[in-house]
């Protein structure tokens, strides 16, 4: 039997209470948050995430935290995270690849949590 509307907004509205923090990913980061990117000048790090409210099963980012990115590299994932280092992985996104030849930012302007699929 599948989760109700309500279900699955209550699921998605405790997930945005731990998920508070975004990382981006050069490749799958997989169960565990690997291929985060890091270094550059300023140095990459983790930014702060807010939510809003669940509905119809799905969960819209109501912030645009903007990331630095290092020379060459690749965005391809953005990550969901409780700490601003370490801390629990709870999942991907994938993003379209965005290619950095030069120190550059990165603006997650939507960021989905779905349950309807």
């Amino acid at each position: 039997m599948p989760y109700s509307i309500l279900g699955k907004n209550a699921m998605l509205n405790a997930l945005g209470a731990l998920a508070v923090y975004v990382s981006l990913h050069s490749a799958d980061p997989g169960e565990s948050g690997v291929n985060e990117i890091s270094g550059g000048n300023p140095v990459y790090a983790r930014k702060a995430s807010t939510w809003n409210a669940a509905a119809a099963g799905s969960m819209d980012n109501s912030n645009a935290p903007v990331f630095d990115v290092p020379p060459a590299t690749t965005v391809a994932f953005v990550g969901f995270w409780s700490a601003l280092t370490t801390g629990i992985f709870y999942g991907a996104a994938a993003v379209t690849n965005e290619v950095f030849t030069g120190q550059g930012t990165y603006t997650l302007t939507d960021a989905d949590l779905n349950l309807n699929a």
